[in-house]
């Protein structure tokens, strides 16, 4: 019986189909959805391309969430990851993958080409390959409320932060979270949701630099205080200036004769 031979133009064409359906659904820089690894869809299960295990030294937070949400409102929510890798500003800093049970995102004001909904699904969303290199692990997302009488809505998000070096490895670190929101009258009032051991510290400056024209009420009141404190010092002058000579000036004759005085007291003499 004879074996078919491939060539190896064919073998590389088969491994590269097969590597693109094992990386469906794995986290990438173009975007993270659909089920990683068989264990359920990346919102849900995680970025377990990339390690194992959740890690709570990576925090994501998920700001802009109503107490109630109004029917068919649209509400502005940020993502934000802080921890894990230090961020490369010249390659990818980290990616998300969010589901709602119910309702649609859309992109955040000035965020068109930086998040997109996954495979078209308005239910998901996640970064773009622009949006995988913030310089702060910052997206801002839009979700517009289901139809009235829909009833809770549950959010899940996994956040990845990563080192920029294109292989999926346990150095880079990611977390996830899960939150709620009912149905009822909104009030305006919105709340933050965040995951992680609540250590963290902030992305340091892209830039050390400060231009003092975005430094605002502080750098006024800073200037206001100066230049009270240079009018308070001027009126203490010239009122020293005024009773030194002003005064002496316009009662020479009394300074004269309380001279006099004091000339005889010491001569013993009365006046």
């Amino acid at each position: 019986m004879k074996r078919a031979k491939i060539s190896p133009q064919k073998a590389m064409i088969v491994g590269l189909i097969i590597s693109l359906l094992a990386a469906s659904g794995e986290g990438s820089h173009l975007g993270i959805g659909g089920d990683a690894d068989g264990k359920g869809e990346v919102p849900m299960a995680g970025c377990t391309c990339h390690s194992a295990q959740p890690d709570n030294s990576v925090t994501i937070i998920l700001d802009g969430i109503p107490y109630h949400y109004q029917s068919g409102k649209e509400y502005q929510m940020k993502i934000q990851i802080i921890g894990g890798p230090e961020i490369d500003p010249e390659s990818y800093t980290g990616g998300f993958s969010m589901k709602a049970s119910l309702g649609e995102f859309t992109p955040g004001p000035e965020f068109d080409g930086l998040v997109q909904n996954w495979e078209g699904d308005t239910s998901t969303m996640t970064h773009t390959g622009a949006g995988s290199a913030t310089p702060d692990r910052t997206w801002h997302i839009n979700w517009i409320s289901p139809t009235e009488g829909s009833g809770p809505v549950t959010f899940w998000l996994a956040g990845n932060s990563v080192n920029g070096d294109m292989a999926p490895s346990e150095l880079d670190k990611w977390n996830r979270l899960t939150a709620s929101v009912d149905e009822g009258e909104d009030n305006g009032r919105t709340r933050a949701i965040f995951s992680g051991n609540g250590d963290i510290n902030p992305p340091s400056p892209i830039e050390e630099k400060v231009d003092l024209h975005h430094m605002g009420a502080k750098l006024k009141a800073h200037w206001l205080g100066l230049l009270g404190f240079g009018a308070v010092a001027l009126v203490i002058l010239f009122c020293g200036l005024f009773l030194r000579y002003g005064f002496s000036r316009h009662y020479s004759g009394r300074s004269n004769l309380l001279k006099l005085r004091i000339k005889h007291l010491r001569r013993g003499d009365q006046i």
